[in-house]
């Protein structure tokens, strides 16, 4: 058991040691949410830097973020994950993904639709406003892809506090300048 756990330390050090050519968004939270992250996973956009090594990593197929050179094992938009059952994985992680899509409360659904009851939706996400201000600041425009001018950690509990079987364990706002930590547990 020694041996195992030794070998795993060491491919842990090996994997954290693997400098990204840029900062990615999860680069800056991974010591805060990957204890969220055990056992079976999916890591949604994780640009080649996925939040803990034994992820699956899905992206875009031509993904528009790119900053380690980690495989990606599934082509898709995280709207729907056909290839998992339902109730079937550990952990959802998700870095400013879910701000992209128009309908929010769809997505949400499609992703707490795989997680195990007992399982968690792990998001680093935008406040968008705050966001917008930082941009602004530097005087760079904003993520063109972003949908909602409103979009933050109040809105996304808003949409979650309808949801019985949901609960709240971890949130953080604010984080890394503009965003916030949301870690939700699926409990029926």
């Amino acid at each position: 058991m020694e041996r195992v756990f030794n070998k795993i330390s060491c491919l842990m050090r090996k994997w954290r040691s693997r400098a990204p050519r840029k900062v990615s968004e999860t680069s800056k939270v991974r010591d805060s949410l990957s204890i969220f992250c055990e056992g079976n996973g999916l890591d949604i956009g994780f640009g080649g830097d996925p939040i803990v090594p034994h992820a699956i990593c899905l992206d875009l197929a031509e993904p528009y973020a790119q900053y380690c050179d980690y495989p990606q094992h599934l082509k898709g938009d995280g709207t729907d994950l056909f290839w998992f059952r339902d109730d079937s994985l550990d952990f959802v992680y998700s870095s400013h993904v879910l701000e992209d899509f128009e309908d929010t409360s769809a997505v949400l659904n499609e992703w707490f639709r795989v997680i195990k009851i007992g399982g968690k939706l792990v998001l680093f996400l935008p406040d968008e406003i705050a966001y917008r201000a930082y941009c602004l600041q530097q005087g760079k425009p904003p993520n063109e892809h972003h949908k909602h001018e409103n979009f933050g950690l109040k809105s996304l509990k808003d949409l979650v506090d309808i949801r019985p079987d949901i609960e709240i364990i971890h949130e953080k706002c604010p984080s890394c300048i503009y965003s916030f930590e949301l870690v939700l547990r699926k409990i029926s």
